[in-house]
């Protein structure tokens, strides 16, 4: 049986999120995780976030503030044990109704088969928008 790339293990959690499947996304990453998502403050999705367990809480904060509607991969990236996914994303935050319509970069690192870096790259403007409004 042959290992399973970092690629493969990095695109395993979409399919998991998109099932509401929190703790199967979780396990998918390593017990410490370097993770970075800049976004304005008083976003409330967006905790600090150290570990696997941190990992399931940031998605579970996310299902209950934002629903995806559309997640578009537009390319992988794959060199040594980092995976890099351009993409592109709309969700609608729960609270207003509005969409956030973002470009997107997710740069991950997969070590011994589990995640250690999840940093995304998105629109911080069209989340604020969407969450705060004008």
């Amino acid at each position: 049986m042959t290992a399973e790339s970092p690629a493969q293990t990095v695109q395993r959690l979409f399919p998991l999120l998109a099932e509401g499947k929190t703790a199967e996304a979780a396990a998918l990453f390593a017990d410490s995780v370097s993770f970075s998502i800049p976004h304005p403050p008083g976003i409330p999705w967006v905790p600090e976030v150290d570990s696997a367990q941190g990992m399931r809480t940031f998605f579970e904060l996310l299902r209950t503030h934002v629903q995806a509607k559309e997640f578009d991969l537009h390319q992988v990236i794959s060199e040594g044990d980092d995976v890099v996914l351009i993409g592109r994303l709309v969700s609608e935050v729960k609270k207003t109704g509005r969409d956030i319509d973002t470009a997107f970069a997710l740069h991950t690192t997969v070590r011994d088969g589990r995640i250690t870096r999840y940093h995304l790259y998105e629109d911080t403007y069209a989340v604020a928008q969407a969450y705060f409004g004008d």
